[in-house]
């Protein structure tokens, strides 16, 4: 009677099984390091963030062209339009300096300033690994490119243009705070939140300082 070994089935069948058990190690190990650290906070997928900052910005800069087009076609040598019972005026007028009417005069030097925020802000988005950061950085991206445009294509030249703001709250002309644009607020607010991120600890990479600090006690 002829005998048939097993021996080969038996050695595919360890080397599978010890395959197996490597791969289940590996992800032990990998989820154990990751609990093990508690410096890095979960980190959402870097393409998705690079799409919301990305996103956030074209949004941002959208809405802040059309608005200026709409009021400069529409408002601008008009008296100013009262919205909100007095809250809030469409009041339009040029600006040579920065956001809310600051540093007027110093035009070319605000345009070279926001050309350098984009690109720092551009090469700083692949690596970024926090939810709030992008956010914040796709509003200041937005804010900055919506003015930077102002600055580049408008009257009286290329990084001469005067940036159009027509936001006045509480009174017409700037009377009570400065005149200024959507993309004035989303710079603002998108700095506002860069800020309290920093001071939650988190920083753009993901890692939480205040909690690697406490497991360092």
């Amino acid at each position: 009677m002829a005998v048939v070994s097993t021996e080969p089935s038996s050695q595919g069948q360890s080397s599978a099984e010890r395959a197996d058990s490597e791969t289940v190690a590996a992800q032990v190990n990998e989820t154990q390091t990751d609990a093990a650290d508690p410096g890095k906070s979960p980190r959402v997928g870097s393409r998705r963030l690079l799409g919301l900052l990305f996103g956030v910005a074209v949004v941002a800069l959208g809405i802040d062209i059309v608005t200026k087009i709409a009021v400069v076609a529409n408002l601008e040598g008009g008296p100013p339009v009262r919205l909100l019972g007095g809250l809030l005026y469409l009041d339009v007028l040029r600006n040579p300096g920065a956001a809310f009417s600051l540093a007027t005069g110093m035009t070319w030097l605000l345009a070279l300033l926001a050309i350098a925020v984009v690109v720092v802000i551009i090469w700083l988005a692949p690596k970024l690994r926090s939810l709030g950061w992008a956010v914040g950085l796709g509003l200041v991206l937005g804010g900055a490119c919506g003015n930077l445009a102002d600055r580049i294509f408008r009257a009286p030249g290329p990084l001469q243009g005067h940036v159009v703001d027509f936001l006045s709250v509480f009174a017409p002309g700037g009377a009570v705070w400065p005149v200024f644009n959507v993309a004035d607020s989303c710079i603002v607010c998108g700095g506002i939140l860069v800020v309290l991120m920093s001071l939650l600890g988190r920083d753009y990479d993901g890692t939480v300082h205040r909690r690697k600090k406490a497991a360092e006690k």
